[in-house]
């Protein structure tokens, strides 16, 4: 079996293949104040609890936006699975073409999804993934990675309007009866919630043109399902193109 991890500024996506069949997919906090041997109780303990065989998991893979968190999930798996695993980074090889001004600074999730995408999904397409950061990335219709945009994730952006006013406290991200707010708490709902899926149609619209062609949009990340569902644009969640981007990428190295 393949133990697929990627490495987020929240949260650590963490799956498991046999073949190509999914045994599981689990998120865990992620925290740069954590050790190696703290993420192997975490490890170890998510294996457990899907009652999968450690001694049938013979590879693993890592991608991440946080290298001091990479070294020490790179610990934990060899802690808890005796096992080196392969890290996406310089020398992985992808199969994107990536047409941006420094392929280098390109983020492996970016790389990671664009690979599962272009794999499973009829060309251009456009993925919008909803992590800490909303990060869209566009593919050209001849499988060129063309670049894309990156602005702060919906979590971070409430954070800091709570953070930055007097009166504004924190909000569940779920939406309200009406677009029209009557009150404070469903006023910040309606902005987060609406005005976020408006950014993303808007975006969207501004790509097709850019690009002259509609694209299949796809939409990822811990909080796809909240907001596709107000977006009036069509689009597919799929929350698993990160661990299929690494099983990937994986069979393409080994």
């Amino acid at each position: 079996m393949l133990l697929c991890i990627d490495i987020g500024n929240t949260n650590i996506v963490l799956g498991c293949y046999k073949g190509d069949e999914l045994v599981f997919y689990s998120r865990m906090s992620s925290s740069k104040n954590r050790l190696g041997d703290q993420y192997a109780v975490d490890i170890n303990d998510i294996l457990s609890l899907y009652k999968v065989d450690k001694s049938q998991i013979h590879s693993a893979i890592l991608s991440s936006v946080v290298p001091s968190v990479t070294k020490e999930i790179f610990m934990a798996v060899k802690l808890v699975l005796s096992i080196t695993p392969m890290v996406v980074g310089p020398g992985i090889k992808t199969g994107l073409n990536i047409k941006i001004d420094d392929p280098g600074q390109l983020g492996s999730d970016m790389a990671v999804t664009a690979v599962a995408a272009k794999s499973k999904y009829p060309l251009p397409i456009i993925i919008v993934d909803m992590g800490t950061a909303t990060t869209f990335s566009i593919i050209a219709r001849n499988g060129d990675f063309l670049g894309g945009s990156i602005l702060p994730g919906l979590s971070i952006s409430t954070e800091a309007l709570v953070e930055k006013t007097s009166l504004l406290t924190g909000i569940s991200f779920e939406a309200p009866r009406s677009v029209i707010g009557t009150n404070t708490s469903d006023s910040m709902k309606s902005g987060a919630i609406f005005g976020t899926a408006s950014m993303i149609e808007g975006m969207c619209h501004r790509y097709f043109q850019e690009i002259g062609d509609d694209a299949t949009t796809i939409v990822t990340g811990g909080l796809a399902e909240i907001i596709a569902k107000h977006c009036r644009v069509e689009m597919i969640v799929d929350q698993l193109l990160l661990l299929e981007g690494l099983k990937i990428i994986y069979n393409k190295n080994i």
